[in-house]
């Protein structure tokens, strides 16, 4: 597999400088279930995520005694534990290459990206379990609406993600730039 990324080129200087955008080459992806990341982490850096996620949650609840339970409830998504994983991600995958005597910090850099990318896509599907459950759960049991919020944030999370992989918004894009409507002789201009 080649390098998944072009960077731009800059041609010129000063303000008025110009951007080249070069042809970008989505890569393909074998996704798999693998343990040896849990081999690479160390035990501190377990309980760096772990800590960081009780700290916001703790927020979180003292915000929705305080002010409201709506207000403290904008704080549980906070991404505590996603700034905690990417710096993670970029160190284990930068220290990986450089064994192998390689340069790894944009690799790092890129692994962290694509970790955040996830992330975003997953959101998506975070949004649409906060609807489900806002909505049924006052007049439905919790493990019912739990279970289905669930169920829909992991629909959601992995079509956004097959749509993504299939490059769907990059064709949806270029074929909205390719449109072209047709001109309509009875329109007066």
């Amino acid at each position: 597999m080649g390098i998944a990324f072009v960077s731009p080129t800059l041609v010129g200087g000063g303000s008025g400088s110009m951007v080249i955008a070069a042809h970008l080459r989505r890569p393909s992806m074998i996704v798999a279930f693998s343990t040896s990341g849990l081999k690479r982490a160390k035990w501190y850096e377990y309980l760096v995520r772990f800590a960081l996620g009780g700290l916001v949650t703790a927020g979180a609840g003292l915000i929705a005694k305080d002010i409201s339970p709506s207000f403290g409830g904008l704080f549980l998504a906070f991404p505590a534990i996603l700034a905690a994983s990417s710096t993670l991600v970029e160190k284990h995958e930068r220290e990986r290459k450089e064994e192998k005597g390689l340069l790894g910090k944009y690799r790092g850099r890129h692994a962290a990206g694509a970790d955040c990318a996830g992330a975003a896509m997953a959101s998506i599907g975070l949004i649409a379990f906060a609807i489900f459950a806002w909505k049924l759960l006052p007049e439905h049991s919790l493990p019912a609406v739990i279970t289905g919020a669930t169920l829909l944030w992991a629909l959601i999370s992995a079509s956004i993600w097959w749509l993504w992989k299939r490059n769907f918004p990059h064709r949806l894009v270029r074929s909205l730039r390719s449109f072209k409507p047709r001109h309509d002789p009875s329109a007066t201009h």
